[in-house]
C-alpha cells in the first residue's frame, strides 16, 4: 500500500516534478521569509537560550526513552503537519480564483495537485529553519556545556557520540546534547509553522509569487485543452 501511495504521488501528482521546482526556489523564498523570522523567532530564541542550560531540561532529555523521544517528535510533527494542511483548501481557492481567470476551472485532482505545491513549498522552509536552529545549539552546547557540567547536571558525562579538539579544550557532541538540540528545533519549527500562517504580510507575498507563476501554467493549460478540443472537433 505505501509502494502503491508512492508511485501515486511520484507519478500522478508529479511530487519529483514538485521538489525539484521548490529546491529551486527555496533560497529566495527563505530570503523573503527573512522579515518573518525576525519578527516570530527572536524571542522564541531567546526563551530556548534560557532554558537550554538548566538542569531540568537535561535531566528529562537523558531520562526519557529513545522510543518515547520520538514519539514525541512524531506527535510534534503532525502538529505542525496539521496546521499547513488544514489551510491548504482555502489557499487553493484562493489561488485558483486569482490565477485561473478566463479558464476552466481545476479539477479536484488538479486542487490537490496545487495543495501539494503549496504544502511541499512551505514545510520546506520549516524544515530548513529547524535544521539551522538545531544545528546552532548543537554548536552552542558544544561550545558551553562540558562533561563537568554534565556531570552536575545528569550525574554522568553524558553518551559521547563525537568529539572535537579545539585548542586545549575538547568539545563533546553527546547523544544528551544532541536531544535537548532536536527537542529545541522541533519547537521552534512548530512555532514557525504556525506564524507561517498566521502573518498576512508573509502569505501574501509569497502567495503574490506562486499566484504570478500558477496564472501562467493555467494560461497554458486553457489554451492546451482548447487546441484539444479543436482538434477533437476537427
Amino acid at each position: 500500500l505505501l509502494l502503491l501511495l508512492l508511485i501515486l504521488a511520484v507519478v500522478g501528482f508529479g511530487l519529483i516534478s514538485i521538489l525539484r521546482w521548490v529546491m529551486g526556489r527555496l533560497l529566495s523564498q527563505l530570503a523573503r521569509s527573512l522579515d518573518l523570522l525576525s519578527r516570530a523567532l527572536p524571542l522564541l530564541l531567546l526563551f530556548a537560550i534560557l532554558i537550554f542550560p538548566t538542569t531540568e531540561v537535561w535531566e528529562i532529555s537523558a531520562a526519557i526513552p529513545t522510543a518515547n523521544g520520538l514519539i514525541l517528535l512524531g506527535l510534534l510533527l503532525a502538529l505542525g503537519t496539521a496546521f499547513l494542511v488544514v489551510r491548504l483548501p482555502k489557499e487553493v481557492t484562493k489561488l485558483e480564483r486569482e490565477a485561473v481567470e478566463e479558464g476552466p476551472e481545476l479539477r479536484p485532482r488538479q486542487r490537490a495537485n496545487v495543495g501539494l505545491v503549496l504544502f511541499v513549498s512551505q514545510a520546506l522552509q520549516v524544515l530548513v529553519v529547524s535544521l539551522a536552529i538545531g544545528a546552532f545549539f548543537v554548536a552552542f552546547g558544544m561550545l558551553t556545556v562540558d562533561a563537568q557540567i554534565l556531570q552536575s547536571w545528569i550525574g554522568s558525562a553524558g553518551n559521547e557520540v563525537a568529539s572535537i579538539r579545539l585548542g586545549d579544550h575538547e568539545l563533546l557532541l553527546t547523544e544528551e546534547l544532541l536531544r535537548v538540540s532536536g527537542g529545541i528545533a522541533a519547537f521552534t519549527g512548530l512555532y514557525f509553522a504556525i506564524s507561517i500562517l498566521t502573518d498576512d504580510l508573509y502569505r501574501r507575498e509569497f502567495l503574490e509569487e506562486l499566484t504570478s507563476e500558477m496564472r501562467q501554467t493555467f494560461r497554458q493549460r486553457a489554451e492546451y485543452l482548447r487546441l484539444r478540443a479543436g482538434a477533437q472537433g476537427g
